[in-house]
């Protein structure tokens, strides 16, 4: 399924307010400030560069901090034209706002006709969650075209059936495999999670009236919390971005009720304390916070202006991540959890990345087997040099 919100492009850094230009202003209101005088390129090549900056990587902050505050800078050409070009430029301003306008028009009818479409989809999701939880048996016809899609060897051959696989409802831990093999999630879930997602029976989304999309999760009566529902809300800016995208805002999360001593965000870390005087100890708990993918219905705030600028870069960052985590969920995990509970989502994916990959090449290697070539030169000139020496003086001296 397309991206109903955004026009997305492969590889893109999710729009958030920190990091979407609505304006001719830097990026993030929290970018760095120059510290350092502009090194000009021409003063060292690039290795030379790239050496230096590796080898202090505060040098290179700064450096960024400095391009930063230079997005949206007016170089003075503009200004500089005889007022009749300025009024021209002017006009052509006016024109792009008509752009603009339609743009934002687009987008628009595009979020109507993928809620047109989601709409066809639903069925086929209530149908999945059926069988997945044991409520009804796919068809023939369904199963018959499910299995024309695995190639000829590839499959492994049926184990026999026992009596006990035959009491077996629906595909046991669904949700949790498909999750496991999406990779951005993966990283989120501990093994306590586990326990806990083996309960999941659906993940669902829909649309917000207004832009914006809400995940839901539905889980089975089990003993970490009593919510039978679990969602998370992304919402979005009223005004559009550049290009007419809607800007991501903020999420809400619903509150997890966790029973008593099941909490999985928090950990009790016990630690002894001793009297001064009277010599004797106790055991002091205390509850700490702990990574968990349930952390998820609980996103972070965007930062405020009383932040420095190192917090306010992580906050950031965090924002970024927790939307892409919306969005793996809603455009991956929702509309072909099947292919990810198969692992064959992956395959996919790894493609992408290969492609990317090929497209690019390590200059790094290119220059090191230049300096390899050379020093071979160099070599072969000095055995000729020495030619008169023994093979063997030669070979310890380049050994040594």
């Amino acid at each position: 399924m397309s991206e109903p919100i955004r026009n997305r492009k492969a590889d893109v850094t999710a729009p958030t307010p920190q990091n979407t230009p609505a304006n001719n202003a830097p990026i993030s209101s929290h970018a760095q400030q120059p510290g350092v005088s502009s090194i000009k390129e021409e003063d060292f090549d690039r290795s030379a560069a790239a050496a230096i900056f590796a080898q202090n990587p505060k040098l290179a902050q700064l450096m960024e901090g400095k391009l930063n505050s230079l997005v949206g800078r007016s170089s003075g050409y503009v200004e500089s034209l005889p007022s009749v070009v300025r009024r021209r430029v002017a006009g052509l301003k006016g024109v792009q706002k008509e752009h603009s306008k339609l743009e934002a028009e687009f987008q628009e009818e595009v979020l109507e006709l993928e809620k047109k479409y989601f709409a066809k989809f639903t069925p086929l999701y209530q149908k999945r969650a059926k069988i997945v939880n044991g409520a009804a048996e796919p068809t023939e016809d369904e199963i018959k075209a499910g299995e024309e899609d695995e190639e000829e060897g590839e499959s492994e051959p049926a184990e026999k059936e026992t009596e006990s696989s035959e009491n077996i409802a629906g595909i046991p831990e669904f949700w949790l495999s498909a999750m496991k093999n999406q990779i951005s999630l993966a990283e989120m879930i501990t093994d306590r999670d586990e326990a806990a997602l083996k309960h999941l029976t659906d993940v669902r989304m829909e649309y917000l009236d207004k832009p914006g999309f809400r995940l839901i999760f539905e889980f089975a009566e089990n003993e970490f919390f009593t919510n039978k529902t679990i969602s998370k809300t992304y919402f979005y800016q009223n005004e559009s971005g550049y290009g007419g995208d809607f800007i991501y805002d903020h999420a809400e999360g619903d509150k997890i009720e966790w029973k008593e001593g099941k909490d999985l965000t928090v950990r009790v870390e016990s630690k002894k304390q001793r009297n001064k005087n009277t010599k004797q100890t106790r055991v002091v708990k205390k509850t700490v916070p702990t990574e968990s993918f349930f952390n998820f219905f609980s996103p972070p705030k965007p930062p405020t202006d009383e932040e420095d600028d190192d917090a306010a870069s992580d906050i950031e960052e965090r924002l970024e991540l927790d939307y892409q985590l919306g969005e793996d969920i809603k455009e991956k995990l929702i509309p072909r959890a099947i292919d990810w509970f198969t692992g064959e989502a992956l395959q996919f994916e790894e493609m992408d990345d290969d492609d990317m990959e090929g497209d690019f090449e390590d200059e790094d290697d290119e220059e090191d087997d230049d300096l390899s070539e050379d020093r071979d030169d160099e070599e072969e000139s000095e055995e000729e040099d020495d030619a008169t020496k023994p093979k063997q003086e030669a070979a310890e001296c380049k050994q040594s």
